[in-house]
């Protein structure tokens, strides 16, 4: 591979990224070009997907609390219209995700729209992951009865916590759907609390900036690095580990190098012969 760069200097553009730095301060910060820094974009949110979609996998949660996040690709989906040029799939955008309150591990997350059919992919996936009946909690969104009934059938604990705003104060809805949840696992406060998270570590979700993702595919890759620090290298301070390491996935803890480490593994390696012959030699 020609040029490239040392572990230290990835690891720093990774560093910023995670820490909500534009990829323009990015690259000024690590004293490189931007293309250098969405290259290594691209490659770490391939690396970090393929990592969790395999990892991520007979997890033993007791509960989990599912919530979605907006933002938007390119322009706001009202802009459309007067956008100019704008690449396939720009407008509106949402994260879907599951969190478990026990271990703070974000076992799953789907990028979409909002409609059932993204609703049913989020649920079978997520029940794919699980290896045991869960206690379900989701805010009151209609598409997510039938995605869950879907996905689980009888073998789930399913509760919906719905908000509903008065002039003086906010009162709360339960409304158990399926199972028997226990009221004292009803929530959906840390799935919340993980959306905040979210919004103050990746730029891309900043409100009223101008950081937002221009293609929808840098904005996968974003989400899919996050997610990989969140899991795996982030120590929370409420459980004083990782949360891999709560939900025993992991023994240690994870840190930046050992994932340009992963990085460097997949990308292909120089083709350069193991002999080199000397060729024919010409003089006058």
């Amino acid at each position: 591979m020609v040029n490239q760069l040392k572990p230290e200097r990835q690891a720093l553009i990774l560093h910023c990224l995670l820490e909500g730095v534009s990829v323009n301060a990015t690259a000024r910060i690590a004293k490189c070009s931007k293309n250098t820094v969405l290259s290594l974009l691209r490659d770490a949110g391939t690396v970090c997907a393929q990592y969790q979609d395999e990892k991520l996998r007979n997890l033993t949660c007791r509960r989990l609390e599912v919530d979605e996040a907006w933002s938007f690709v390119y322009a706001k989906e009202r802009n459309l219209d007067s956008a100019v040029a704008a690449p396939p799939y720009a407008g509106d955008v949402w994260l879907w995700m599951a969190f478990d309150p026990d271990t703070k591990l974000v076992p799953s997350w789907r990028i979409g729209d909002r409609t059932a059919e993204t609703a049913k992919d989020f649920m079978n996936d997520l029940k794919g992951r699980l290896v045991n009946r869960v206690q379900l909690t989701t805010d009151g969104h209609r598409p997510y009865l039938e995605a869950v009934s879907d996905a689980f059938g009888d073998e789930i604990d399913y509760a919906m916590l719905m908000k509903v705003y008065g002039t003086d104060e906010l009162a709360l809805n339960v409304e158990p759907i399926a199972g028997e949840p226990d009221l004292d696992w009803i929530s959906t406060s840390g799935v919340e609390r993980q959306n905040l998270t979210l919004r103050m570590s990746i730029r891309r979700f900043t409100r009223r900036t101008n950081g937002f993702s221009k293609l929808l595919r840098n904005h996968a890759h974003a989400i899919a690095i996050h997610y990989m620090h969140y899991n795996f290298c982030r120590i929370h301070l409420s459980i004083d580990q990782t949360p891999a390491q709560k939900a025993g996935l992991v023994n240690r803890r994870y840190d930046l190098f050992w994932m340009v480490g992963l990085i460097d593994d997949f990308r292909p390696k120089p083709r350069r012969p193991t002999r080199y012959y000397k060729g024919p030699q010409f003089s006058n």
